[in-house]
C-alpha cells in the first residue's frame, strides 16, 4: 500500500511513503523538495556569466589579500614568467638548458633555412626566425619546453596563400613586405585574443579538422619539394594535387640525376634516423643531429666535387649579420592590404593552435599547466616584434619541442641557448652554406612534414566517431584538390554543422526502472529497464533554446503518439502521467520556456498530466521567474523520477 504527502515548491518539510512489494518487502521513499537556487542581483548574474565565460581559470586568485605591493611584483610575473622561476633558477638547470639548446639549434639551423624556403620567402629569414622570437618567448612564454621558430604549416599556409596574388618570383620586394606585414597583424590578431581573453574561438578547430588538415598539407608540402629532390627549375607556383604532380611529370627533361641521387640518398639517411628516434626514445639525439649532419656533409661534398655538380643548384650567398630593421617595409594601405589581413586569420589561427597544442601536451608530461591566453599573448607579442626585425610567422614546433624536452630542457633558458647559438650562426658562419644544396633543405622538410600524416588518428576517428572521420577526409581532401584556406575552411563549417546538429537536434530517450531500484534509465541501452505503467518518461539531454525548442515540441509529441501505438499494440494500461526528465538540461531560454507551455496544453487536451523532474539552477529559476511552474501547480515538478513516480502513483491509488 502507497501513503505519502505532496512536493509543493517552497514547502519546508519533508515527507516520505512507503511502496509495498513483493513478499511484504516495503521501501521507504522521502518526497524532496526542489529549492530555487540563491538569489542573486542581475550584477552578480551579469558577473557570473562572464567570469564563467571569460575566466573559468580565476587567474586573479593570487592576488586576493594580498598588499599592493605584493600585487604589483604578481602582475609582473603573470606578464613576464621569466620573473617567477628566474629567481630559483640554478647552476644545474644551466647545464640542462645549455645541452637542449644546442641541441634543438642543431635541428633549427636547417629546419630555420629550410621552411624559409617552404614560405617562398629567402633562405635568411628563417634563420632570423629562429633568433629573435625564442628570446622574447623566453620572458614571456609560460612554457617550459616549448622551441619556438618557422614550422612547416604557417610556413606553407603563409607561403600558398600570398604567392596566389604576388609571385615571390617576378617581385620579390612586394612578397616580402607582405609576408612581414601579415606577420604583424597575426601578432597583433593573437595577442588581442590574449588580452580579451578569447581563446575558445581556437576551439573551433576541432582535432579532426586540424589532423586531416596537416595530413592533406603534409603530402601537398611532401609534393612540393619534388621540385628540389629532382632538381626541377620551372615548377607550377598551384599548391593543387593534380597541378603538382601535372607539372612533375611534364618537366622531365629538367631531372638531374645527380640531385636526385643525393636526394635520395639523403632522404633515406634522414628517414632512417627518425625511425630509429621513434623505436627508441633514449636516442632521440640521433634524428635531432640528422639535418645538420646532412647539411654539412652535403655541403662537403657539393664543395669537393663543385666541377662535377653544376646541376646540383645550392643556396648561394647570404649576408652576414643580424636581423635587419624591417619596420619600414610593413604596409597599413594599399590594394593587397585585405590579402595580408585573410592570410592573418589563417596562418594566425593555425600557428596558435599549434603552439598552444605542443605547449599544453610537454606541460602535461611534466604535470604543470600553462595559460592558454598568457600563451596567446606571447606568441603575438614576438610576431609583431619579429615583424619589424625581418622575421616571418613563428610559433611553437612540435619537432624541435620534442627535441627539447627529451634532451632534459627544464625552463625556456633553452631558447635563449638556441637563440645564441644562432645569433653565431648569422654573425660568423653563414659563408659556409653557400653550397649547401637546395636538394637537402627539401630531404629535410619531406621528413618533417612526413610526421604530420596521423593514420592512426584516423583510424580512432573511424571506429569512435564516423562523423570526425568524415570532417578528417573532407579536411585531407579539400586541401588536396582545392587549396590550403579553402580545405580548412570546408572543415571548419563542417566542424560548425556538427555542433549546429547538436543543439538543434538534441537526443531525446525513454526511461525505464531497473527493477528492485529507484533508477531510471533508458530503455533501449539496459535491458532490464522496464516501462512504468501509466507513466510515460522521458528525458532530454541538452539545453532547451530557441534553436531546438520546435523541434523537441515535435519530437515529445511524436514520442507520445508513438507510445500511444505501442500500447494500443499490447494492450498495455493506458498513460496517464507524462514525467519530463530536466537533469540533462543546463539551460533554457524564452523559447525553451514557452515550448514547455505549448507540450502542457497540447497535453492536456489530449488528457495527460505533465510532469517535470530535477531542473538544474538556472533552469529551475527562469520556470519560477516566468511563472511557468504556476501552470504545473503543486504536483507538478519533483526532484528525482523515482519520487514522481512513487508519489503519483500514491495519489492516483496505482499499485507500483
Amino acid at each position: 500500500m502507497v501513503s505519502g504527502s505532496s512536493n509543493k515548491v517552497g514547502d519546508v518539510h519533508e515527507t516520505s511513503i512507503t511502496i509495498e512489494g513483493d513478499h511484504d518487502h516495503s521501501t521507504t521513499v522521502e518526497i524532496h523538495k526542489v529549492c530555487l537556487p540563491p538569489n542573486k542581483t542581475t550584477f552578480q548574474s551579469i558577473k557570473h556569466y562572464f567570469s564563467e565565460i571569460f575566466f573559468p581559470d580565476d587567474p586573479l586568485h593570487k592576488f586576493k589579500n594580498q598588499k599592493p605591493s605584493k600585487k604589483f611584483f604578481l602582475g609582473l610575473q603573470y606578464f613576464f614568467p621569466i620573473l617567477e622561476w628566474g629567481s630559483e633558477y640554478s647552476f644545474k638547470l644551466l647545464k640542462s638548458d645549455v645541452i637542449s639548446g644546442l641541441t634543438i639549434a642543431s635541428l633549427a639551423i636547417p629546419q630555420g633555412i629550410s621552411y624559409a624556403k617552404l614560405a617562398n620567402l629567402p633562405p635568411i629569414h628563417g634563420l632570423y626566425s629562429s633568433f629573435v622570437p625564442p628570446l622574447l618567448y623566453a620572458i614571456l612564454g609560460s612554457s617550459r619546453h616549448l622551441a619556438v621558430g618557422p614550422v612547416s604549416i604557417a610556413s606553407l599556409v603563409m607561403g600558398s596563400m600570398l604567392k596566389e596574388v604576388v609571385s615571390p618570383t617576378e617581385d620579390p620586394t612586394l612578397y616580402l613586405k607582405l609576408a612581414l606585414t601579415s606577420t604583424f597583424f597575426a601578432g597583433v590578431f593573437q595577442t588581442s585574443l590574449g588580452l580579451l581573453r578569447l581563446g575558445f574561438i581556437i576551439d573551433f578547430l576541432s582535432k579532426p579538422t586540424l589532423t586531416g588538415f596537416t595530413a592533406g598539407a603534409a603530402v601537398i608540402v611532401g609534393l612540393q619539394q619534388l621540385k628540389g629532390m629532382l632538381g626541377i627549375t620551372h615548377f607550377t607556383p598551384k599548391m593543387q594535387i593534380v597541378n603538382v604532380l601535372s607539372s612533375v611529370f611534364s618537366t622531365t627533361k629538367e631531372w638531374s640525376w645527380q640531385t636526385v641521387v643525393m636526394g635520395m640518398c639523403f632522404l633515406i639517411f634522414l628517414l632512417a634516423t627518425r625511425h630509429i628516434s621513434i623505436k627508441k626514445p633514449q636516442l632521440f639525439w640521433i634524428s635531432a643531429a640528422a639535418p645538420l649532419a646532412s647539411v654539412i656533409l652535403s655541403t662537403a661534398l657539393v664543395y669537393a666535387f663543385r666541377a662535377h655538380t653544376s646541376a646540383i643548384s645550392t643556396i648561394g650567398h647570404l649576408s652576414k649579420g643580424l636581423n635587419p630593421p624591417s619596420a619600414n617595409m610593413l604596409s597599413f594601405s594599399g590594394t593587397h592590404l585585405p590579402l595580408a589581413v585573410k592570410t592573418v586569420i589563417v596562418s594566425g589561427i593555425l600557428s596558435l593552435t599549434e603552439g598552444i597544442a605542443v605547449g599544453r601536451t610537454f606541460a602535461s608530461l611534466r604535470n604543470y599547466q600553462i595559460d592558454g591566453n598568457k600563451e596567446m599573448i606571447a606568441i603575438g607579442v614576438m610576431n609583431m616584434a619579429g615583424s619589424g626585425t625581418s622575421c616571418y610567422v613563428t610559433t611553437g614546433s612540435f619537432s624541435r619541442s620534442a627535441v627539447n624536452f627529451n634532451a632534459g630542457a627544464q625552463t625556456a633558458v633553452s631558447n635563449i641557448v638556441m637563440a645564441a647559438t644562432v645569433m653565431i650562426t648569422l654573425l660568423f658562419l653563414l659563408p659556409l652554406f653557400y653550397f649547401t644544396p637546395n636538394v637537402i633543405l627539401a630531404a629535410i622538410i619531406i621528413t618533417a612534414v612526413i610526421g604530420l600524416i596521423n593514420y592512426q588518428e584516423v583510424i580512432k576517428f573511424w571506429r569512435v566517431d564516423k562523423f570526425d572521420f568524415m570532417t578528417c577526409l573532407i579536411a585531407f581532401f579539400g586541401v588536396l584538390f582545392f587549396s590550403v584556406q579553402m580545405g580548412l575552411a570546408i572543415a571548419v563549417g563542417v566542424s560548425i554543422f556538427k555542433i549546429l546538429m547538436n543543439v538543434t537536434r538534441p537526443n531525446t530517450m525513454v526511461l525505464g526502472n531497473i527493477p528492485g531500484t529507484q533508477v531510471f534509465q533508458n530503455v533501449g541501452r539496459y535491458g532490464d529497464a522496464t516501462r512504468v505503467p501509466s507513466f510515460f518518461i522521458l528525458a532530454i539531454e541538452s539545453p532547451i533554446c530557441f534553436a531546438n525548442s520546435a523541434y523537441l515540441q515535435e519530437r515529445i509529441l511524436r514520442w507520445v503518439r508513438e507510445e500511444e501505438e505501442r500500447i494500443l499494440a499490447n494492450k498495455e494500461q493506458d498513460m496517464k502521467t507524462i514525467i519530463l526528465d530536466l537533469t540533462a538540461v543546463t539551460a533554457i531560454d524564452t523559447n525553451g520556456l514557452e515550448a514547455i507551455v505549448e507540450i502542457r496544453k497540447m497535453l492536456d487536451k489530449r488528457s495527460y498530466k505533465l510532469v517535470l523532474v530535477n531542473p538544474v539552477g538556472q533552469v529551475m529559476e527562469k520556470l519560477e521567474t516566468s511563472k511557468t511552474l504556476e501552470l504545473f501547480g503543486e504536483r507538478g515538478l519533483y526532484l528525482t523520477v523515482g519520487e514522481a513516480v512513487a508519489d503519483i502513483s500514491k495519489r492516483s491509488k496505482i499499485e507500483v
